[in-house]
């Protein structure tokens, strides 16, 4: 067992490197997990397992030079998106009209679907219902015979990307019903990304910076300019830039996939690399290859020592005596969807003699502006206390582990290659106890040790 622990600290973990030079789309995450070795067949059973008549179509495509795969989703025989919008057109005559939050989603290939395009209901098969709220889409992924960590990825991206509409129209979240993104095609790219992603079994995932593209799109508002608002949205606090092309060059699928990864920006890191794949988008401009490039290695020691740094956070904290606790509660899980990194409530004795809560907001300080005003929009304070404080991060990994109870994820804090703290994921555990009826704690002690003795999942 030591000598397993040994080799775990002195070898470099699987890691994966988006190169975002064109952006990031749904179908370019396929295209790029393919080339890069996540076997067909992991993705169509992903896509059987939804039960919505859809299936993919590959074909190799060049972008400017560049062999690339492109993944279309099909429905019978013909595209999705062209199903989709078939169907709506011919029930758009006798549609039904509600007033539900307008979303605005656009395809890589560059055209808009609004709110008033997708206004419809559907009396044929689910598979082309243009108008899924969150939950039904949650409902869809949980009832599909998936492995739960792809669940759970397929999940959060669209939770994500639920949050970020209800942030645009300042809506609850329920009341968001997804069009373009609601859609068979967009689906299907999200849960089929989240069974290639974890089928690599990447240890931690990184990325270049962003670039969105340029010019102006149409939305359900009207003419907006590049990146869309939900895109833009998702896209807050990671670095981003535009350049080459004016076009889209980010849809609100791929930022929500991106975001739901969170990787690490910069620079490709240090890395032996095993496998490159280029996904290819819709659009095939002239001297710019419209791909998303997926390199695939292992790290090496220098590359986690490189990692460890110090970083500038700015820390928030207001004190409040007069505010419900459900409102408190609900401040602090505001905060943590507008980008917190953390946030804590501690108990306080006040003047007077009153109990209170202190809240603490630790966050990028690019962020701290956005999450003062929602303090102060959404609590009784009359002020908000700023300070920049430094950090050190043990450096992140997640290695999944096989138990009697599933797929366990062991969360790894290591400090310049040397392992310091090895712990399971709560939610993975929480999940497997309910599954197999067993002990939380129980769960969590066969992960641990199914660890210790390297029992990594295939």
């Amino acid at each position: 067992m030591k000598d397993d622990n040994k080799i775990r600290k002195t070898t470099g973990m699987r890691i994966a490197y988006l190169d975002c030079f064109a952006g990031i789309s749904g179908d370019m995450m396929l295209g790029a997990l393919i080339d890069a070795g996540v076997p067909l067949a992991v993705m169509q059973q992903a896509t059987a397992a939804l039960k919505l008549g859809a299936s993919l179509k590959v074909e190799k495509v060049d972008r400017s030079g560049i062999s690339s795969v492109k993944v279309h989703v099909m429905e019978g025989d013909q595209l999705a998106e062209d199903a989709g919008s078939f169907e709506q057109q011919r029930s758009h005559s006798h549609a039904t009209h509600s007033h539900q939050p307008k979303t605005q989603h656009l395809h890589k290939g560059g055209h808009a679907h609004t709110h008033e395009e997708h206004h419809h209901h559907h009396d044929e098969s689910p598979a082309h219902e243009h108008g899924r709220s969150l939950t039904v889409i949650r409902a869809l992924i949980e009832s599909a015979a998936l492995d739960e960590p792809v669940k759970r990825t397929a999940i959060r991206a669209f939770e994500l990307l639920g949050g970020s509409e209800a942030r645009i129209h300042n809506v609850p979240v329920d009341q968001i019903h997804f069009h373009e993104v609601g859609a068979v095609d967009a689906i299907v790219d999200i849960v089929a990304a989240s069974a290639g992603i974890h089928h690599l079994k990447i240890g931690a995932w990184h990325s270049s910076p962003v670039n969105v593209g340029g010019g102006m799109v149409q939305c359900a508002h009207g003419l907006f300019p590049v990146p869309a608002p939900a895109t833009a949205d998702l896209l807050r606090g990671f670095p981003t830039y535009s350049a080459h092309i004016e076009k889209e060059l980010v849809t609100p699928t791929g930022a929500a996939i991106l975001r739901a990864l969170e990787p690490e920006f910069g620079p490709q890191p240090a890395m032996t690399v095993e496998k490159i794949g280029y996904g290819a988008g819709t659009r095939n401009p002239k001297d710019f290859p419209n791909v998303l490039r997926l390199t695939v290695g292992e790290s090496s020691g220098a590359a986690t020592r490189e990692s460890k740094s110090t970083e500038t956070v700015t820390v928030l904290e207001t004190a409040l005596d007069d505010l419900s606790p459900q409102l408190i509660a609900h401040v602090a899980e505001s905060a943590l969807a507008a980008g917190a990194l953390d946030v804590m409530l501690t108990p306080v004795t006040m003047k007077k003699g009153r109990p209170g809560t202190l809240l603490t907001v630790l966050a990028n300080p690019q962020n701290s502006a956005a999450l003062v005003q929602m303090i102060l929009r959404e609590t009784s304070t009359l002020g908000v206390r700023l300070r920049q404080d430094q950090r050190i991060c043990l450096d992140r990994a997640h290695v999944p582990v096989a138990t009697e109870y599933g797929e366990i994820r062991m969360k790894i804090g290591s400090l310049e290659g040397e392992e310091m703290n090895a712990a399971p994921e709560f939610e993975d555990c929480k999940a497997a106890a309910a599954r197999h009826g067993a002990a939380l704690k129980q769960v969590q002690q066969a992960a641990i040790a199914a660890y210790r003795n390297g029992a990594a999942a295939r």
